[in-house]
């Protein structure tokens, strides 16, 4: 019985999980949540009340959250390419930062965005300048941090670059990564080249029209 993983190819967090399964070419069935298939959607919704994606199903386990199914993927389904590393402390720092990009990238970026769809009365400037200054905060961490390492946890891809790529894709189009942060720009290019993300970007380039800041004419 095939992987099915519920998820919409425009999502950063479905993009995540996406690009974990297109770098080890593990296959599956796509469960595309659109709401004009009801079916879909009711599948879904019995699966995981909660209603957030990604999903993934396998036989009749229900897996939930993004990094927890990378790694169940990593022990049920494992590819080529190691995404966790079995060593204790190495897979700590790739937890470590998988966490950092989750909170501190992914977090204040959809705080923006979010915002931007409420009615206009319902907007909070506040918790935007703070979500912003949030990313600014982030992105000077990274750099310093990027300076001395090709992937986010070292010389080898991870998950936490399944992670960084579609968060950092996202977050330069919502608050742009100044030049002043050279070493993040050049991490996020280097993400962008990597097959398996730029596979999960080329699929959701027909949603673009759907990022509600007005996705840039760019990446």
């Amino acid at each position: 019985m095939p992987l099915k993983l519920y998820a919409h190819p425009f999502s950063s967090y479905c993009q995540k999980v996406l690009t974990a399964l297109y770098e080890n070419g593990t296959p599956f069935e796509l469960r595309l949540l659109a709401h004009d298939d009801p079916q879909v959607m009711a599948e879904f919704a019995a699966l995981w009340p909660i209603k957030r994606f990604p999903l993934l199903v396998d036989g009749s386990r229900t897996v939930r959250e993004a990094s927890i199914i990378i790694e169940y993927l990593g022990l049920y389904h494992p590819g080529p390419v190691p995404l966790l590393p079995a060593d204790a402390r190495a897979a700590l720092e790739v937890r470590g930062m998988d966490r950092f990009f989750d909170n501190y990238i992914s977090t204040p970026q959809q705080r923006i965005v979010y915002d931007s769809l409420r009615p206009e009365p319902e907007r909070d400037p506040r918790a935007v300048a703070e979500a912003r200054a949030m990313l600014d905060t982030a992105y000077g961490w990274l750099d310093n941090v990027m300076a001395e390492r090709e992937w986010a946890a070292g010389d080898t891809f991870s998950l936490a670059d399944c992670g960084a790529a579609p968060f950092l894709f996202y977050a330069d189009w919502t608050h742009r990564i100044g030049p002043a942060f050279r070493h993040v720009l050049a991490y996020r290019k280097r993400l962008l080249a990597r097959p398996s993300f730029a596979r999960a970007v080329d699929e959701a380039r027909p949603y673009r029209p759907l990022f509600p800041l007005g996705a840039p004419d760019r990446d």
